[in-house]
């Protein structure tokens, strides 16, 4: 069983991020997730970027740290978009972090560190074609990643959808989100099944 702190994206923390980490719980893990946004909801990602950086992105990344740090000593962060921010920084940061997982979302890794830290295993997903991932740097920061540390692996899926694996928005895409969620539980396997994981 692994410890899982799941970051919602900039809409909140909607129905579809609440389904995506109930089901890593019903696969067996132990999933934390934080409402960084306190019950706000929103309905375009201009409104709820707007809201993150009213509360500031500093702010912001620093409510999600604080929460992972007291759902668990060992998690694996799991961070969707805007909340890939706190999740990757939490990664690179805090000690004993088992692995992370980047969804549509990576930024350079110097921002957070010098290097990505040593048998911390790291999953980035995205499409190809999303403006938001492939057009502002995020592939190019995740590429970048994964020739640095052999510790990480990007995975691209064809489309140009931002949130694709939030169920419940007219973005996702239910094949590339299937995708997704078995790479995500094979990685967790891995996790687990490392030498050094927690017994359940």
């Amino acid at each position: 069983m692994a410890e899982i702190v799941v970051f919602h994206h900039a809409l909140g923390l909607t129905p579809g991020v609440r389904a995506f980490a109930e089901g890593l719980g019903r696969a067996g893990h132990r999933v934390h997730v934080p409402d960084l946004y306190e019950g706000r909801l929103f309905g375009a990602l201009e409104e709820g970027v707007a809201h993150a950086q009213e509360i500031g992105i500093g702010a912001f990344i620093e409510r999600g740290t604080a929460a992972a740090e007291s759902a668990a000593s060992a998690p694996v962060c799991v961070g969707f978009s805007l909340g890939v921010l706190p999740a990757q920084k939490y990664a690179q940061t805090a000690p004993g972090v088992r692995g992370a997982v980047l969804l549509e979302a990576c930024v350079p890794r110097s921002e957070f560190g010098p290097a990505w830290p040593s048998g911390v295993p790291v999953q980035v997903h995205g499409m190809d074609a999303d403006p938001f991932f492939a057009g502002e740097g995020d592939l190019e920061a995740a590429m970048a990643l994964a020739e640095e540390s052999p510790d990480a692996e990007v995975f691209l899926y064809p489309g140009d959808r931002h949130l694709f694996t939030d169920s419940g928005l007219a973005s996702y895409d239910p094949t590339a989100a299937e995708q997704v969620r078995k790479r995500v539980l094979a990685f967790l396997a891995r996790i687990d099944a490392a030498p050094d994981a927690t017994p359940s």
